[in-house]
């Protein structure tokens, strides 16, 4: 069931996700199908998250929008400056953005990477952990993970817990998709694009999700409405391995599921296998929070002997 509409006003904004926008081209959505989108967004008793472009927009489109109520997410190289301060959240491509000038509490940060300077990038991640409440990690090339690289990735989140454990001291919760989400949550928690949100682009036509509208793959316009193929391929409950899973940070994303194995249901073994890393790593931080005397009844995370679910099927065959 549709819960979120995501708008994307122009072809060049910026991806707040795994994929890449290669598309510098500036379109802006004509103004009456936004107007129009907004109108079905509220007939339909959907959230509406909107993209940004990295320009000032006219006037009658900042009135537009500011009749409803909205997630804004803006890129940190947007030129208007009153929309980057009220975003509520904000995208970064290079870690040098990261200076800022100054923090707000109830701002989303997202920050975009690989996976090898994310590593090169431990100190710059502390400091963040102790300015920011939120600070989402997305990455932009999900690596092929040799024991090598996991051994990494492990110890990178290790020593991330240790500063977010000394926040948690200060009382600073601080938020890191991919180690304190695992805490939070009970049950998945994943992007659910084609489920649950819907994206409608600049040429007046919906797409599974962003990712979806640079490989051209259209679902429906706003005549027609969304008409999804096979709507239950995007659900949780048929997606075999995910729904039996208790990674539940895990972004679940179907774009990368759809380049990787053709089937938007089914993961690549490097999403498992990074989830899993998280997922564990959030084991560990759960542990030392409790240290602190914040014992968190009724979440537990257990211990497991895998890091992809198919690995067991495949032993066992």
């Amino acid at each position: 069931m549709l819960k979120y509409l995501i708008i994307q006003l122009d072809d060049s904004s910026a991806s707040f996700c795994h994929y890449p926008n290669l598309n510098s081209a500036s379109r802006l959505m004509p103004l009456n199908t936004l107007k129009e989108a907004l109108i079905w967004s509220m007939k339909e008793n959907l959230s509406i998250q909107i993209l940004y472009p990295d320009y000032a927009l006219p006037q009658e489109y900042l009135e537009t929008v500011n009749m409803v109520d909205r997630t804004d997410i803006v890129n940190s190289q947007c030129t208007d400056t009153y929309l980057k301060e009220s975003a509520d959240v904000l995208i970064f491509n290079k870690w040098e953005d990261l200076a800022l000038p100054k923090i707000i509490a109830d701002v989303t940060y997202v920050m975009r990477t690989t996976f090898d300077d994310l590593i090169s990038h431990s100190e710059v991640m502390k400091a963040l952990m102790m300015e920011v409440m939120r600070l989402n990690v997305v990455f932009t090339d999900l690596p092929d993970m040799d024991e090598a690289d996991q051994a990494k990735y492990l110890k990178f989140l290790e020593d991330i817990s240790l500063t977010i454990k000394s926040e948690y001291a200060r009382n600073h919760a601080v938020q890191l998709n991919l180690l304190t989400d695992r805490i939070l949550l009970d049950k998945m928690n994943n992007c659910n694009a084609g489920d649950e949100s819907i994206t409608l682009c600049p040429d007046g036509k919906f797409y599974i999700c962003p990712a979806f509208y640079s490989d051209g793959m259209s679902v429906g316009d706003l005549a027609s409405r969304p008409n999804v193929r096979n709507p239950q391929l995007y659900r949780l409950s048929h997606a075999p391995l995910c729904r039996i899973c208790d990674a539940f940070q895990c972004r679940r994303c179907v774009w990368l599921n759809h380049n990787a194995t053709l089937e938007v249901n089914t993961p690549s073994h490097q999403q498992c296998v990074m989830a899993h890393i998280e997922r564990n790593a959030s084991q560990k931080l759960l542990a030392n929070i409790r240290e602190l005397g914040m014992f968190m009844p009724g979440k537990d995370i257990p211990n497991i002997n895998y890091l992809d679910p198919l690995d067991i099927i495949v032993n066992k065959s």
